[in-house]
């Protein structure tokens, strides 16, 4: 049977969820008043997601591609943990820490381009990182991020496959309680203490495995994060050390420039002193000059008043 239309469902979980409701009641409105009850009831039967199940199903609907790589190397990594190579596991285990902060960096970019999305400082950000390492870890959540129709995030206490009991799914309820075996007929009380005891040890054993596991979880969240903040840190120390150089550059550049213009001025000063000196005798030697033309001037005026009187 034909379900929603798949680009109604895509722009439904596209939206943000405050608005999810009333969109998706005027998407059953209208395919009530076409007459199309069956699809107005499975229209209706759509749940709103949490905000970080929507910034997960933003990313499987938006960056389809960014999800499959997400689930190529979950596959590589339970076939190392299969197979037990440490040096390879340790390899993907870096990979999975870069890809899944790159993956919830995206995240943050697309949530700040959709119209209406909650501030960035308000975005679960550490919710869809852990709901990432849980498609990581196991197949059926892989598949529900791929779905991009995530309901609520989840999170694992643990990774990889083996053993197989550390990988609970946490959704949020209470754990399942195991139905304790019945009392053993014709067993002494001795033996019986002894199992009760044993039961006891091993309820306890498993309840301080749950807690170290979810301690392990968070720890791995905050390593994982830390690791992206030191990553942008030493991407901001290598872009701080490049405009450093750049202006030492320039520096240099103008120092250099400055020893140029002082030689020319220098020179320039040297010149001007010269032409000094050059102005100065000539100045000189043009006083003398013109006192020698005035003198032979006065010795023809003199000459000529004799020539008169003797006349």
């Amino acid at each position: 049977m034909p379900g929603p239309p798949p680009e109604l469902v895509r722009q439904l979980y596209r939206t943000p969820p405050d608005r999810f409701v009333a969109l998706r009641d005027e998407a059953v409105a209208e395919a009530r008043r076409a007459g199309d009850a069956r699809t107005a009831r499975e229209i209706a039967r759509l749940r709103r997601p949490t905000v970080a199940a929507w910034l997960v199903n933003l990313l499987a609907l938006e960056r389809p591609e960014l999800v499959a790589d997400l689930g190529r190397l979950a596959e590589s990594l339970r076939s190392a943990q299969r197979e037990l190579r440490g040096a390879k596991l340790r390899e993907l285990s870096a990979q999975r820490r870069a890809v899944v902060g790159a993956l919830v960096a995206e995240v943050r970019k697309l949530a700040a381009e959709v119209d209406g999305a909650p501030a960035a400082g308000k975005l679960p950000l550490g919710e869809v990182e852990t709901t990432l390492n849980a498609a990581l870890a196991d197949p059926e959540v892989a598949g529900q991020v791929r779905t991009g129709r995530l309901l609520r995030a989840a999170s694992y206490a643990g990774f990889g496959e083996v053993p197989r009991p550390q990988l609970r799914l946490v959704t949020g309820g209470a754990d399942e309680e195991t139905e304790p075996p019945s009392r053993p007929r014709g067993a002494d009380r001795s033996a019986l203490r002894a199992e009760q005891a044993e039961r006891a040890a091993r309820a306890e054993r498993a309840r301080r495995r749950r807690a170290l596991e979810k301690e392990l979880a968070r720890a791995r969240t905050d390593q994982d994060r830390a690791e992206a903040e030191l990553a942008g840190a030493a991407a901001a120390e290598r872009d701080g050390a490049a405009a450093l150089d750049a202006i030492e550059a320039e520096l240099a550049e103008l120092e250099r420039r400055r020893a140029v213009a002082e030689q020319n001025l220098s020179r320039a000063k040297l010149a001007r002193r010269a032409a000094e000196r050059t102005v100065t005798a000539a100045r000189r030697r043009t006083g003398e000059v013109e006192a020698a033309a005035e003198a032979l001037d006065a010795e023809e005026g003199d000459a000529g008043a004799d020539d008169g009187t003797a006349d």
